[in-house]
């Protein structure tokens, strides 16, 4: 597995994405009211608000177990789950 991208928790998704682009040349994959996905060289990063999305750190499968996983607006799927400190890992899988 890879790590594919991060997330960040933010107050203000917009003003997140702007400061992110402008500071570090990012790109947006995609934007709206609760998060942003974006692209930098080599990973990308994800900024969410509270109570809408989880901070956490995902790792992209090749394959993953169908009956935890979520299908997404993209075509992606994933799930979540806890490490033994409590924080979030996402596991994901892009449609091919």
């Amino acid at each position: 597995m890879k790590i594919d991208h991060i997330a960040l928790q933010v107050d203000n998704i917009r003003e997140s994405v702007q400061y992110y682009n402008t500071m570090y040349n990012s790109t947006t994959i995609y934007e709206d009211d609760t998060w942003a996905f974006l692209q930098f060289d080599n990973i990308k990063l994800a900024l969410v608000v509270e109570d809408e999305h989880p901070y956490h750190i995902a790792f992209a499968a090749e394959n993953i177990d169908s009956d935890k996983a979520v299908k997404h607006r993209d075509g992606s799927e994933s799930y979540y789950l806890k490490d033994p400190s409590g924080n979030t890992i996402e596991i994901i899988k892009y449609k091919e």
